[in-house]
C-alpha cells in the first residue's frame, strides 16, 4: 500500500450509497456508530453527511454537490459503496478530496444498462423507482478516463475491493484504482460484510479520522 501523507481530519464525511441502496445500508450505519464513538472532546464533530440519492447520477451528483458546498477540499472526506464509489471518485477529482471506496463501481454504464425499467428499493421493496437508458447515458458523461484506466491522481483514494464480489469484478477495480491505497481481501462478497471488524477504522484512518 503506497505510503500517503497523513490528511488532516475532516469537518464534513459524506457516505453515498449505492444503486437501488439507502441511507438505511448497513455499512452507512456501521460508518455512522464508530464516527459517533471517536468524536473528540473539546473539537466540533465531523458532520455525518448521508443523502437519499436519486435514481439519476445527474442529479444524485448536483445533490452531493449542494450538501457540501462551501466546504474546504481538506475538511471534506468521502466515502463511496458500488455506485457510490463512482460518485465519490469523480466528486474526489474534481473537489481535490479523499475518497475511500468500498467495491466500488468502475463502468456503472456497462453494467447498469441491464437494468432497465421499474426496479424496487433494497431497504424498502414496496417502494420502486424507475432506471433509464437517459440515466446510463449520464453515468457515461460522468466518466473520468475510459475504464479501465488508472485515474490521474490516484493518492487521494483507498479502495477495498473483495476478491470474491459476485456483483463487479474485483480485478476491473484493482486496475482502476493503480496507485492508490489498496485492501484486496479474499472474502466479503459486494456487500463487505465483515465491513465493521475489518475495514470501517482503516477507512476512517485513511480520511484522516483517528481511531486510536
Amino acid at each position: 500500500m503506497p505510503a500517503h501523507p497523513l490528511p488532516q481530519r475532516p469537518s464534513h464525511l459524506l457516505y453515498l450509497h449505492g444503486f437501488a441502496s439507502s441511507p438505511r445500508s448497513a455499512k452507512a450505519r456501521q460508518t455512522q456508530a464508530r464516527l459517533q464513538q471517536l468524536q473528540q472532546p473539546g473539537l466540533p464533530p465531523v458532520q455525518w453527511l448521508c443523502p437519499q440519492l436519486p435514481p439519476s447520477p445527474r442529479q444524485a451528483l448536483a445533490c452531493a454537490l449542494d450538501l457540501v458546498r462551501g466546504v474546504a477540499p481538506q475538511g471534506l472526506a468521502l466515502i463511496g459503496s458500488s455506485l457510490g464509489g463512482f460518485y465519490a471518485t469523480w466528486l474526489a477529482e474534481h473537489l481535490g478530496c479523499r475518497a475511500a471506496l468500498l467495491n466500488p463501481a468502475v463502468h456503472p454504464a456497462r453494467d447498469l444498462a441491464a437494468h432497465l425499467g421499474e426496479q424496487p428499493a433494497w431497504h424498502d421493496p414496496e417502494s420502486r423507482f424507475v432506471f433509464t437508458a437517459e440515466h446510463v447515458r449520464e453515468l457515461r458523461a460522468f466518466e473520468l478516463t475510459p475504464p479501465p484506466q488508472p485515474l490521474p491522481h490516484p493518492e487521494r483514494f483507498l479502495a477495498v475491493v473483495a476478491r470474491d464480489d459476485e456483483v463487479l469484478d474485483w480485478r476491473e477495480m484493482v486496475a482502476r484504482y493503480a496507485g492508490a491505497s489498496l485492501r484486496v481481501v479474499d472474502d466479503g462478497g459486494h456487500a463487505l460484510h465483515d465491513y465493521a471488524q475489518r475495514h470501517c477504522d482503516a477507512v476512517l484512518e485513511f480520511l484522516g479520522v483517528r481511531t486510536a
